[in-house]
């Protein structure tokens, strides 16, 4: 296998160190950041030793297969809140209303997977009863920010060929907005219900959670004629899992612990871009 390390600032005493832990044959400079050691030989205990080095050298690390290629993949699919972009859109719109800490508690424990997401979602919103529905323009002027390292993402998976799916337990509001300014090719997402120009505290239609999310991921693999394990999907809470397990490579960004566990790359310190090392 190749061994992948990569950090915000690297040095290289600390990648020789951890590359000598792995046997590698040699160590190949990726980017000025990003270095890929040749020729290891993967072992589950291995794997629990590089990690515990890289976590406390803040290095993310991957194993993977060598000669693999972006374009062996058809599709990206990405979750928004707190993967795509850097905030959970339903908490920033609850503090419009004085109640972000109330929703807050409620989406860390979703996305931690001790409250089942439907009902997360179902609470969460009825506590935006009569919010002026000019607070969803606030937020996505004053509060959204796509996370690090997206737009280059992106830009090389467009560039592989790869199509793009925005998936959420978000809102449509948002998804809409995003898929235009990036110039994504899918997006689902829950539809906030409003009324005479106020939020009612409900959502239109069925809710977009962990099940739906996996429905979507494998229904756009059918319409572009691929498997998901043509996919890539990455994500960071409870709710992404059933769709990362059937994907080719799971990507877990900046993610719960349970995410990070079960994902076949955690990216906990580099951009979104961090992916792109990972292919020759």
């Amino acid at each position: 296998m190749n061994l992948i390390l990569q950090g915000l600032n690297t040095d290289r005493s600390t990648i020789e160190r951890i590359a000598g832990m792995a046997d590698t044959q040699c160590v190949v400079p990726i980017t000025a950041h990003a270095y890929r050691c040749e020729g290891v030989r993967y072992t589950d205990a291995l794997k629990t030793r590089i990690d515990a080095e890289c976590l406390a050298a803040k290095l993310d690390y991957a194993f993977v297969e060598p000669g693999r290629k972006l374009s062996d993949f058809k599709l990206v699919t990405m979750d928004m809140d707190s993967t795509l972009i850097t905030i959970e859109c339903i908490d920033e719109i609850a503090d419009m209303q004085g109640l972000k800490p109330q929703v807050a508690e409620i989406t860390e424990a979703a996305m931690r997977g001790e409250i089942e997401f439907c009902e997360s979602l179902t609470r969460r919103v009825a506590l935006l009863k009569g919010l002026d529905a000019s607070a969803l323009q606030r937020v996505y002027d004053e509060r959204l920010a796509l996370s690090p390292g997206a737009e280059n993402m992106l830009g090389a998976v467009k560039a592989a060929g790869l199509k793009t799916l925005l998936v959420s337990g978000g809102f449509t509001f948002f998804t809409d907005r995003i898929k235009t300014r990036l110039g994504m090719d899918y997006t689902h997402s829950n539809e906030l219900e409003i009324v005479d120009g106020k939020l009612t505290g409900r959502v239109l239609g069925g809710i977009v959670d962990g099940d739906e999310k996996k429905n979507t991921v494998e229904r756009v693999c059918s319409e572009l004629g691929i498997s998901p394990q043509q996919s890539i999907v990455m994500g960071d809470g409870a709710n992404d899992l059933k769709m990362m397990r059937i994907a080719g490579m799971s990507v877990a960004f900046r993610a719960k612990p349970v995410v990070r566990a079960q994902a076949d790359v955690a990216l906990n310190f580099v951009g979104l871009d961090g992916i792109l090392a990972l292919f020759d």
